[in-house]
């Protein structure tokens, strides 16, 4: 069996796939070429498009000989075997992983043109690629769709190498795999045109299948947006949906940024009940790769200030109630800003988070707290119901059972998406401190 083209190739796995459709669910490609392949599964299930991006980690002297991949939510797969054989050193591992980790989020923001990524918690999640060989991308790509919460996965693919597509049933839930050829040399042999895709088809496609399916799964269409804090130049995500009951911006963990994963997913989650978001980086690009800023609560919360303070100068957010997520070290930022006297900040959401870091000034936050903590995340649980004490504002300690500290367990991150919803919706109506003080 030959295919023609990729798009060949979609529409042949597409039939082999045709028993999910009308089930809840998500179809992702890996770019470039496994997201044209996927476009037409996507379009005989009738179910949404999105991708998942993953880097391959090149042996530094011989890029295209992979020893592991890495893709969204920290997925790292490592082909010891390779390491072995090529004599690589735990440094020279390292020093192409941070490379590769860089370029991965850059791209993701790049593919998905903004748009916030589409919710895969509870859903069968099929994951699409043009061929597997050593099978690493398509791997890291199954642990992505398992760490965003999916509740089933399935690996498509239209050509694979034997001893690689066994391997990967011990990634996904189940492997469809049309051909395993004899002599497995190159996934393009199975093509009769395997020419490369570019970024722009990838982002072409894409477009199109978010136009196709109106919209769904964000509110209203994100914007970039250059915010002046303090003087300092950051890029941002602003969504505000029209009318928009109230506005949520994020402060991001050590080492994180307005591309988190996680943060886009509740985020796209706040969007659909109505809720404006905002997702900026509190670091400049040259700042977030040094440990003396990354740790700065101070400075991130000198940030978040200003970002506060540029929000209410623009027409369209001036008036609405607004909140904070934070997440890691960036709760302790979001706490340590909350606490300034006049902050229009009437709710406070923190993700696994690190409030013990606002230190003493957390006796001084007014707007109400709830603190999320995952139950197998015992050192950041113990302080979190420290920190909690130091409260005396209203505040919450929900606990999510069995969840670690990156909320990866299938609906884990989903229940977060929840809680945050329903304590900013309450909150955002309700009168802050200062205003029931005076009504009394």
């Amino acid at each position: 069996m030959l295919f023609t083209d990729r798009v060949a190739a979609g529409r042949r796995l597409a039939e082999r796939l045709r028993y999910l459709r009308g089930r809840d669910v998500v179809v992702v490609g890996l770019p470039r070429g496994g997201v044209v392949v996927a476009a037409e599964v996507a379009k005989e299930l009738g179910a949404p498009l999105d991708v998942i991006v993953v880097r391959k980690l090149g042996v530094p002297f011989q890029p295209e000989f992979g020893f592991g991949a890495i893709g969204e939510e920290g997925a790292r797969v490592i082909d010891d075997a390779v390491v072995r054989l090529t004599g690589l050193t735990e440094s020279q591992v390292a020093a192409v992983e941070a490379r590769e980790r860089g370029l991965l989020e850059r791209r993701t923001g790049q593919l998905r043109a903004g748009r916030p990524p589409l919710s895969l918690a509870g859903r069968t999640v099929v994951v699409v690629d043009d061929g597997v060989a050593t099978g690493s991308t398509a791997r890291a790509a199954c642990q992505v769709a398992r760490a965003r919460g999916a509740a089933k996965v399935v690996l498509a693919v239209p050509v694979g190498q034997t001893d690689t597509i066994a391997a990967l049933r011990t990634a996904a839930d189940e492997v469809v795999c049309l051909r395993t050829p004899e002599g497995f040399f190159a996934i393009g042999e199975s093509y009769a045109n395997f020419s490369q895709t570019t970024d722009e088809e990838v982002i072409k496609v894409l477009a199109a299948a978010a136009k196709s399916r109106g919209g769904q799964g964000a509110a209203a269409d994100p914007r970039d947006v250059t915010v002046d804090a303090g003087g300092v130049a950051l890029h941002g995500s602003l969504v505000i949906p029209d009318p928009a009951a109230g506005l949520v911006v994020f402060a991001h963990g050590s080492g994180s940024g307005r591309r988190s994963p996680r943060n886009q997913f509740v985020a796209a989650a706040l969007n659909r009940t109505g809720l404006g978001t905002l997702l900026a980086d509190l670091l400049t690009p040259q700042e977030e790769h040094l440990q003396e800023c990354v740790f700065n609560i101070g400075l991130l919360a000198a940030r978040l200030t200003g970002i506060t303070e540029w929000l209410r100068g623009q027409p369209a957010a001036s008036t609405i109630p607004l909140g904070y997520f934070g997440a890691s070290t960036g709760a302790g930022a979001a706490l340590w800003a909350a606490a300034d006297a006049g902050m229009p900040v009437k709710a406070i959401v923190s993700r696994g988070g690190r409030p013990d870091l606002a230190g003493h000034r957390l006796s001084s936050v007014r707007a109400p707290v709830l603190l999320i903590v995952g139950g197998a995340d015992t050192a950041v649980l113990r302080l979190n119901r420290q920190a909690q004490q130091a409260l005396t504002c209203e505040s919450r300690l929900a606990v999510i059972p069995g969840a670690t500290h990156l909320f990866e367990e299938p609906g884990a991150l989903e229940q977060v998406a929840t809680l945050a919803g329903d304590w900013f919706a309450s909150h955002f109506t309700a009168p802050d401190a200062a205003e029931a003080g005076s009504a009394a």
